[in-house]
């Protein structure tokens, strides 16, 4: 296929444009900075095209995806520190009706959605939740998952009225693994990376390569369920036990300390104060409550219907350090 891939230069971008490439497909990468994308190493990059422009123009992306079979959309905006809800809809959601516009006029029938797994209510250690359960606080009140549920909604009720159409959409968890440039999940290994004590919150994520999540998106071209989310997910593990695995991976010994829950609202309180002032910052009630929660999930779909594999997350841990000690 010739694939548009919006998103590219992130930690998921990367890997599922690695991904495509390596198997064969063309694609166009639609970027605002050429320089944010690294792909030395990647192979077949003379099937790679890079465009420079901005995803939520129009006829940028318009003539971005002219001659393509398929858009992949792994863009998002996550930072925690935006102060208003408007803040994320741009890319979050309307860029999804951008995208449905130009499908229609491109006659482009295929579309693999990135949203996020908090989009999905969470579950419990023995019962992982699965993509039936509907949104729960705190990330019912995160401005980030409401933009991210707002343009499924949209992606959703457009694939209702395509029956020959192919949109997936894919709800990652906490992605682990190489080519993390700012870094995103990487800030949560190296704030712990060798210190000798280290405090971790009560909570816990879904833990997943994010190869296997790049793979499961590739497959998704062709696999998969029209109008279906899909959790792309792993290892349900609380942050100490993550944290415990990454100091056996890298052999290092750590003391963890327990943040209890009272010093994270205090800390919430604090951050929301400072919004009040307007002064941005990640730390915020509704950032902090969702360090108290365990984000346990089911990843059967994503496993039987697109092929995910599931690779251990130690795997995933030493493939993010030899990559980020090496670039």
């Amino acid at each position: 296929m010739k694939i548009l891939l919006l998103g590219s230069n992130g930690l998921l971008g990367h890997n599922v444009l690695l991904t495509l490439l390596q198997q064969g497909h063309s694609v166009n990468a639609l970027l605002r900075s050429v320089g944010s994308l690294h792909t030395q190493g990647f192979p077949h990059l003379e099937n790679l095209t890079i465009i420079e422009g901005s995803i939520l123009d129009y006829n940028q992306l318009l003539g971005a995806a002219t001659g393509c079979q398929a858009i992949i959309n792994c863009a998002g905006v996550t930072d925690m520190s935006l102060l208003h809800y408007d803040d994320y809809l741009p890319v979050n959601c309307n860029l999804c009706q951008l995208i449905l516009d130009v499908m229609r006029q491109l006659n482009i029938c295929c579309l693999v959605h990135t949203s996020t797994a908090n989009t999905i209510g969470y579950g419990k250690p023995m019962h992982p939740a699965d993509e039936s359960a509907p949104i729960q606080p705190p990330f019912a009140h995160s401005f980030y998952a409401l933009s991210k549920q707002a343009g499924e909604q949209l992606l959703l009720q457009a694939a209702s009225t395509m029956p020959h159409g192919h949109i997936i959409i894919v709800n990652p968890g906490f992605m682990v693994g190489p080519y993390d440039t700012r870094p995103s999940s990487g800030t949560l290994l190296l704030a712990a990376n060798r210190k000798i004590i280290m405090a971790a919150p009560k909570g816990g994520k879904s833990f997943i390569h994010v190869a296997d999540a790049a793979a499961a998106i590739a497959n998704a071209l062709t696999l998969g369920h029209n109008g279906q989310r899909y959790l792309l997910t792993g290892s349900n593990l609380s942050i100490r036990q993550f944290y415990r695995l990454q100091a056996q991976t890298c052999h290092y010994r750590q003391l963890l300390i327990d943040v209890p829950n009272w010093l994270l609202s205090i800390a919430g309180w604090i951050g929301d104060m400072l919004r009040m002032c307007r002064i941005p910052t990640q730390l915020s009630t509704r950032n902090v409550r969702q360090l108290m929660v365990r984000e346990y999930y089911n990843h059967n779909a994503a496993s039987n219907d697109l092929a995910m594999p599931q690779t251990p997350i130690h795997t995933a841990i030493n493939d993010f350090f030899t990559w980020h000690y090496r670039k």
